[in-house]
This record gives structure tokens, C-alpha cells and sequence, in this order.
């Protein structure tokens, strides 16, 4: 499976963005689906994730209630909409994927990764 992200942007606090994941390869919607982001000088953090059957979601508590994951199967795309954005949301945004249903909040069990989307939130 690869992984393209997109919709990344500058965006004014209290903003909103949508970025997009589009993957080829087969059987994607088999895989379970993350999104991460890293801010510069900090470790990756988990952002949210969606199970493979896209009956649950997990959010960070930094993000919930402002942010929603969702799938597209028909155009094997997972999208992560922000809304209600803060400067402290400023990352790279990575989407991630893994086949095995592991814990969704650990990056090391996501086998397939986006190459990254800039956000930057000015106040």
C-alpha cells in the first residue's frame, strides 16, 4: 500500500482544513487507518485512527471534538477534518495505515505511511 496526504495549508486560528490520504494498492479498506503529526523538535504524537471496519474511532484528547476521521472506500481515501484550529496544532500530519488491529495509538505498529503534510496555525 502507498500513501499520498494532502490538503496541508496556513490557515488563521479557528480555521479549518481538511487533508486527504489517498492510497493505492489493494484491499485498503482491510487496513486499519492513523493520522499523526509531528511538531518540530518533538516526538510524532498520535492524532486519530479509524478501525478497518470504520465502526471505531480514537481521537487524541488535544483533538477531540474539533477534529473527525473518516473513510472513503470507494475512493480509498482517509481524511482527517480540523476544524476549530489552534496554533499548537502546527505539524507535519502524517496518515498511517496497519493490517493487524494493534494498538492504534503506537506508531511503530503502522507499517505503511504518507510522506507528510505541512499545517501551520497562525494566532
Amino acid at each position: 500500500v502507498q500513501l499520498q496526504a494532502s490538503g496541508g495549508g496556513l490557515v488563521q486560528a479557528g480555521g479549518s482544513l481538511r487533508l486527504s490520504c489517498a492510497a493505492s494498492g489493494p484491499s485498503f479498506k482491510s487496513y486499519s487507518k492513523g493520522w499523526f503529526r509531528q511538531a518540530p523538535g518533538k516526538e510524532r504524537e498520535f492524532v486519530a485512527a479509524i478501525t478497518w471496519s470504520s465502526v471505531d474511532r480514537y481521537y487524541a484528547d488535544s483533538v477531540k471534538g474539533r477534529f473527525t476521521i473518516s473513510t472513503d472506500n470507494v475512493k480509498n481515501t482517509v481524511y482527517l477534518q480540523m476544524n476549530s484550529l489552534k496554533p499548537e496544532d502546527t505539524a507535519v500530519y502524517y496518515c498511517a495505515a496497519q493490517v493487524y488491529g494493534s494498538s492504534y495509538f503506537v506508531s511503530r505498529n503502522y507499517g505503511f505511511w504518507g510522506q507528510g503534510t505541512q499545517v501551520t496555525v497562525s494566532s
